[in-house]
């Protein structure tokens, strides 16, 4: 059994916490992003991981800035450990903390290293269509996600699947090979492989308009952004000028283009299809300014949209 602390926030380190718990080793202490105002009303929300350690009755960190010596301390008050575990967290961990545990800290990576390190693997490898990615567990050190590789498991990605979706999968699938690898270096049967740095390629958090559409972009391309930058930060496109996000489109069947990049060339049951710089793509799902998601072919007849229309380019 193996003492462990658990650093991690969002939706994606919370199948890795609760495999944990459920495992014969012990979790002592959880590490979680500050409490944060979200949404229109601005309420203040825990973080996933801070509910699933509070369900456990498991001891909660929660420093501004982990880099803090005093957050340090505070943290190495919880006795010795043997393993780190970080997953989805959002802040650098110091050295300090890396070379504290007997065995060291381990992390829960959503790519195969060493392609797309950094805070959106997931996002980047949709965007770029890649058509398979992987879960890494590695050994942290002071690089950015540049640490020896324990082990691997590489999956399909679906063709329709967007970052949420994938995300969820990735996510149980880690926190499976978190157990495999925790039990392997109980008992001395991983042997860490260095990285090969000339075949790493970085994935950096989006920024908040990564999701605007290019309608000069190929209708693949296109499709690839949106499903990358679903559910975060959002894919989005003007109409009219109003800002409308998009939640779901795939590539027309059909290669014909009869109008203009960002032109609505036909509108039917199945969404509504617009032409690009190169083919034409089908909006299958909608959210208009300041309302709910819904069929882009139910917003096209409640919005009297026509064929001819055209989306607005920049933002």
């Amino acid at each position: 059994m193996l003492r462990l602390v658990f650093a991690g926030t969002s939706e994606f380190a919370v199948p890795s916490l609760e495999a944990l718990v459920a495992s014969p080793h012990e979790v002592i202490a959880v590490v979680t992003q500050p409490d944060r105002p979200q949404g229109r009303g601005r309420e203040v929300q825990v973080s996933p991981v801070k509910q699933v350690a509070l369900a456990h009755s498991i001891p909660i960190l929660q420093p501004e800035k982990i880099r803090d010596p005093a957050s340090v301390a505070d943290l190495k008050e919880v006795g010795p450990v043997d393993v780190f575990v970080v997953a989805a967290y959002g802040q650098i961990i110091p050295k300090d903390l890396l070379d504290w545990p007997k065995c060291g800290a381990v992390n829960v990576h959503g790519s195969i290293l060493p392609k797309y390190r950094g805070a959106a693997p997931i996002q980047h490898a949709l965007i770029v269509g890649e058509e398979q990615t992987g879960v890494t567990t590695m050994m942290m050190d002071a690089g950015l996600d540049t640490g020896d590789i324990l082990l691997q498991e590489p999956v399909d990605i679906y063709p329709d699947e967007d970052a949420g979706e994938l995300s969820k999968r990735l996510a149980i699938l880690g926190s499976r090979l978190l157990i495999r690898t925790l039990d392997g270096l109980e008992n001395g049967t991983i042997n860490p492989i260095p990285q090969d740095d000339d075949l790493a390629t970085v994935a950096r958090s989006l920024p908040h308009d990564a999701g605007l559409v290019d309608w000069s972009l190929g209708s693949s391309d296109i499709v690839n952004r949106i499903r990358g930058c679903t559910p975060k930060p959002g894919a989005f496109a003007r109409l009219h000028g109003a800002q409308m996000k998009i939640w779901k489109a795939v590539v027309n069947d059909s290669d014909a283009n009869f109008g203009k990049p960002g032109q609505v060339t036909s509108i039917n049951a199945d969404g509504i299809v617009v032409a690009t710089g190169s083919g034409s793509l089908q909006l299958k799902e909608v959210q208009p300014e300041s309302r709910k998601r819904m069929s882009a072919a139910d917003f096209a007849r409640g919005a009297k949209l026509a064929v001819g229309d055209g989306f607005d380019f920049g933002p």
